[in-house]
């Protein structure tokens, strides 16, 4: 086992929902997924599941069932057992011939009491015992129509998903979005006049929606379930009010208290509103390659966090665009393959410059292992350098297999510098530093802006576009 981290802590937890997977039928809803494409890969779940054909379906109410011959099933879900989700999982397993079933759920036993308006003096009495847990057991076999057959309802924190050693996502709160002033307005018009809250300073805990407040639970219950694995006992910082309402909830979540007094480490935990820095995420003043891929390459589907290779270069189909959707696709996460994954975190941590020649050079290590007839080049690397490397791996299976991942992060590369949004990027890199220059003076030229604008309506249309919204 690695030191810990994020990413032994995701591989950790999936391990001990692979181990359930023997042989089963499995259910995987969109960031459990994600989390799995990032942390293991799904060659570590094929392994685990073992059979000859392995039956692996999104959760969805539409989800086709189990046939006779697949009595087992494992649910891999991110969210509550409750509502839909429930009404969901009893729909898939009354159509199917299931005699095993095992939902994992990410979200603790604890939030479910909460969820289920347990007061705090009676779950804490309920400390050991999992009755929401067991009711929904007991639900399981009514379903698959015997009493006497096999369900299991266990809790795995799959919150993340480890995009590198030092840097995780948690797919399953992409949509969790700091208040707005605009929000007030919202909040207020269910309180009465005597308790309406001024600005965003004065919103709390108590001021939010139901909903809100579980999703915030639930995002600090797995936040609680890493610090447990990292052994810290953590101290909580927030910029922002949203961020402070989170802070606040993960120092008095009664699970952390009992857990931060065996601790032996500290950690210093600090939660930033994204709304206070929104032209970190949306300029273009970060030079790094990865920025860039991900800014220009069609979204993954199903996926937060990742893209679309075209890997059409690498087979004998001609590069046509009515072609692009025969062959599946490339992405980022390259889990399985150490090469790649070296590479890949030279990536996320190098400027533009370093970045393509690091690709480069990679390539050309990669196709002279093979004995490949690769013409070495100096100088500026070109998109045309590049693709005439990858091109060396093309007829050749053995090397092919060997250098996958490699090759999925040389054809993004190549693909995001000869894409022509790529081309206006330094251009609104000027516009920003002239609207910059502009407000700083206190005098904003108009007619010097009005490209800036032009073009970033034209790049908002692009991105639509190509995300398909």
């Amino acid at each position: 086992m690695s030191a810990p981290g994020v990413l032994s802590f995701t591989q950790q937890v999936w391990e001990q929902v692979l181990a359930k997977m023997k042989r089963a039928l499995v259910y995987l809803d969109a960031a459990c997924a994600e989390s799995l494409h990032w942390g293991c890969g799904s060659t570590r779940l094929l392994e685990a599941v073992g059979s000859p054909a392995c039956h692996l379906r999104e959760f969805e109410p539409d989800a086709a069932g189990g046939g006779a011959e697949q009595p087992k099933a494992v649910f891999v879900l991110s969210c509550l057992l409750k509502g839909r989700t429930v009404e969901t999982l009893r729909d898939i397993i009354r159509r199917s011939h299931f005699q095993y079933c095992v939902v994992v759920t990410a979200v603790s036993h604890a939030v479910h009491l909460t969820a289920n308006h347990v007061p705090a003096a009676a779950a804490a009495e309920l400390e050991g015992q999992q009755p929401v847990f067991e009711q929904l057991e007991e639900k399981l076999c009514e379903w698959m129509g015997n009493l006497n057959y096999t369900a299991e309802v266990l809790h795995a924190p799959l919150l993340l998903a480890p995009v590198a050693p030092y840097l995780a996502l948690t797919p399953s709160f992409a949509s969790l979005f700091p208040l707005l002033p605009q929000d007030v307005h919202l909040l207020n018009s269910a309180r009465p006049d005597k308790r309406r809250m001024g600005s965003l300073a004065e919103v709390d805990a108590t001021a939010l929606t139901p909903e809100l407040l579980l999703q915030i639970r639930c995002l600090v219950s797995g936040l609680s379930s890493l610090c447990e694995h990292l052994g810290v006992r953590e101290e909580c910082f927030a910029v922002g009010s949203f961020s402070r309402i989170i802070a606040s909830d993960l120092a008095n979540y009664a699970p952390a208290k009992n857990r931060r007094k065996t601790a032996s480490g500290r950690a210093s935990v600090v939660f930033v509103d994204r709304t206070l820095d929104l032209t970190g995420a949306v300029g273009h003043h970060g030079d790094n390659l990865v920025e860039k891929i991900i800014s220009v390459l069609p979204q993954l589907p199903g996926h937060t966090n990742d893209v679309m290779v075209n890997m059409v270069e690498l087979t004998a189909l001609q590069a046509k665009e009515e072609n692009h959707n025969m062959v599946a696709p490339g992405c980022l996460a390259q889990s399985n393959d150490t090469a790649a994954k070296a590479l890949w975190e030279a990536l996320l941590s190098t400027k533009h410059k370093e970045a393509v020649m690091e690709v480069r050079r990679h390539l050309v290590e990669a196709a002279s292992r093979e004995n490949l007839p690769i013409k070495m080049s100096m100088g500026r690397v070109t998109p045309g350098q590049l693709t005439s490397y990858i091109q060396l791996f093309k007829n050749n299976h053995k090397a092919l297999m060997n250098h996958c991942g490699l090759l999925q992060l040389g054809l993004a590369t190549v693909q995001t510098l000869k894409h022509p949004q790529t081309a206006k990027w330094d251009n609104f890199l000027a516009f920003e530093r002239l609207l910059l220059q502009d407000l700083q003076l206190g005098t904003p030229d108009v007619n010097i802006n009005v490209p800036l604008f032009r073009g970033m309506t034209s790049r908002t249309s692009y991105m639509k576009k190509a995300r398909g919204h």
